[in-house]
């Protein structure tokens, strides 16, 4: 606030802007209150100003809000510490109203008038306290809770007593939750359906807050809404549950849920589906066998692909609440037909979750039951399915065993080596180092190693790129000796392919071995370094070649520089080139 004279400015004018209909020449006016009450002095600011605010508190907000501020810093109009009192009603006043910030305003304005108070607190003060806490309007209420922490320490003992009891029963106040209930039920009557959504998406929040039987008197009632409505609940609804607890739950809420599970528009059963686990949770196994077990089988054949969706990325989590019995009895043979669904998705949110169930029922009856439907996914012919069978297949073999693997999934792995899509090459590359982590260095030899090898000769060129990359990818698995006597020599014989690509990729390879490769071992990497001369010799120099043979050098700068065998090598091969 300017506490700067302001003597050009027309203090007639500022009061009569006081009075004015235009809220911006009030807010003006407001702001520059100090300029007035300093023109009238202290007796009349005290005398004529502050009864004037006190009676035309029916601004606009922003007036209001101004004016709480700005009584705030206004002793030293009024004549001092002294007469501190006369700024209580007006702020009182402001404490009563509707908006949240000018309340909040007020009483911080409150706040620092009365830790500035000494004999006035006790007679001035603690009676405004108290005429607030008896409000008949929530807001007063609320905002007397806020002042007790001023009034409290200076009172008497006495009136210490009573300000505890005043705050004891404010503590115990029901009142604004009625208010508010009254208010949320003739918001989800609106005509207007998106009043009603927005409304009901506070219904969890608001339900936390009532008790139970208020909860469901006045929660449940939105759910014959319109379907958007329901919609709304359907995703909130076990959260009540967790609000209202076990006996509620079963008597009220459960058979509602159960009407959502059910309802005519799939967007409500889809929202309602996406919640079968977490609610199952809630209750006790029996009740989620005896009442959604049942809409659970329904929604597996639901008519809506989405529906089965929603119900197949969920569905999985109920093994653990159900047990192993009712999951073998029941769940088993939804699995397997949301398995074979007709829908891609849904069968890529059952792969996804497949660890939960194997938890439950154990290795050999999901080899059983789910494998075969498992390895006929591995060639489904939506690339994404198998994308995600491929992800799952290292926890399936630590689950299955070597022996187990070998027989029913140890081809699958080497044949996505040879899949068309990029993603699928790329993953089984990646599966194969889970594979010799999982199995150990004698196991990956025996089984990986030589098929590796032997699709080096591939005719497809990006075949033998992904061979390349399942190298790069093994080498820190299988360590410095496999990597020497084994891959090395593949990425040198790959050097001389005739395709550019493949050049370029041995390149990387190779930077990525040069930590692994043992520096004792003398490979006859002179092959390297003559094939790159004689490109050198027959190629342009704007070849696009170019910056191949660049990258080409600069590894091999690299191996050079890392090992003296290849020094002596690189310097044959200069003094070769040299007298060509």
């Amino acid at each position: 606030m300017s506490t700067v004279e302001e003597p050009l400015y027309p203090i007639t004018v500022l009061i009569d802007e006081l009075k004015n209909d235009d809220i911006q020449l009030c807010l003006n006016s407001i702001r520059r209150l100090s300029t007035i009450a300093r023109a009238l002095g202290e007796e009349r600011a005290r005398k004529e100003l502050i009864p004037f605010l006190s009676e035309n508190n029916d601004d606009d907000d922003e007036v209001l809000l101004a004016m709480a501020e700005e009584m705030g810093v206004f002793i030293p109009y009024v004549g001092g510490v002294e007469h501190a009192r006369v700024l209580l009603a007006p702020l009182e006043t402001l404490c009563t109203v509707e908006e949240t910030c000018v309340r909040d305003k007020a009483v911080e304005s409150l706040c620092r008038i009365g830790s500035q108070m000494e004999n006035d607190l006790v007679d001035w003060f603690v009676p405004l306290v108290k005429r607030l806490a008896a409000g008949e309007w929530f807001t007063a209420r609320v905002s007397a809770c806020e002042l007790f922490h001023i009034a409290y320490p200076s009172a008497p003992e006495m009136l210490k007593t009573e300000l505890r009891s005043i705050y004891s029963q404010l503590c115990q106040d029901d009142m604004p939750m009625a208010e508010i209930m009254q208010i949320f039920n003739n918001l989800t009557q609106d005509d207007q359906d998106s009043v009603q959504l927005l409304a009901v998406e506070g219904c969890a929040t608001l339900g936390k807050l009532l008790e139970p039987q208020d909860c469901v008197a006045h929660i449940l009632p939105v759910i014959d809404k319109s379907w958007r409505v329901r919609y709304v609940v359907a995703n909130q609804l076990y959260e009540l549950c967790e609000a209202v607890g076990p006996q509620p739950t079963r008597t009220d809420l459960l058979p509602a849920y159960v009407c959502l599970l059910r309802d005519n528009e799939a967007e409500v059963r889809i929202a309602a589906a996406g919640k079968v686990t977490k609610f199952s949770q809630i209750l006790s196994p029996e009740l989620a066998t005896q009442h959604i077990l049942p809409c659970v089988k329904e929604l597996s054949s639901d008519s809506s692909q989405h529906v089965r969706s929603a119900l197949a990325s969920v569905i999985m989590g109920m093994a653990p609440v159900l047990g192993k019995d009712a999951t073998i009895e029941q769940l088993l043979p939804i699995y397997l037909s949301l398995l074979r669904d007709a829908f891609p998705d849904v069968r890529l949110n059952i792969i996804s979750k497949l660890d939960q169930v194997n938890q439950v029922v154990g290795i050999d009856l999901l080899s059983q039951s789910l494998l075969p439907a498992i390895v006929e996914l591995a060639e489904d012919r939506h690339w994404r399915v198998r994308l995600a069978i491929i992800e799952y297949i290292p926890l399936l073999a630590s689950q299955l065993g070597v022996g187990f693997f070998d027989d029913k999934l140890g081809t699958l792995c080497m044949q996505w080596l040879q899949d068309k899509v990029y993603s699928i090459r790329d993953a089984a590359a990646n599966n194969l180092m889970h594979l010799a982590e999982e199995f150990g260095r004698d196991w990956a030899m025996e089984h990986i190693i030589p098929q590796v090898l032997e699709m080096a000769n591939s005719p497809h060129y990006l075949y033998r790129i992904t061979i390349l990359c399942s190298i790069s990818i093994l080498a820190p698995v299988m360590g410095s000796k496999i990597t020497c006597s084994k891959l090395l020599p593949v990425v040198v014989n790959a050097s001389k392919d005739r395709v550019a690509n493949i050049k370029f990729n041995v390149a990387k390879v190779l930077q990525s071995l040069v930590p692994i490769v043992d520096m004792s071992v003398s490979i006859p990497l002179s092959n390297i370094l003559d094939h790159l001369f004689q490109l050198v010799r027959v190629l342009p120099f704007r070849s696009h070649l170019s910056f191949i043979l660049f990258y080409w050098f600069v590894i091999v700068g690299q191996l050079i520089a890392a090992n003296r065998w290849w020094r002596r090598q690189s310097v044959h091969a200069w003094l070769s080139l040299g007298r060509t």
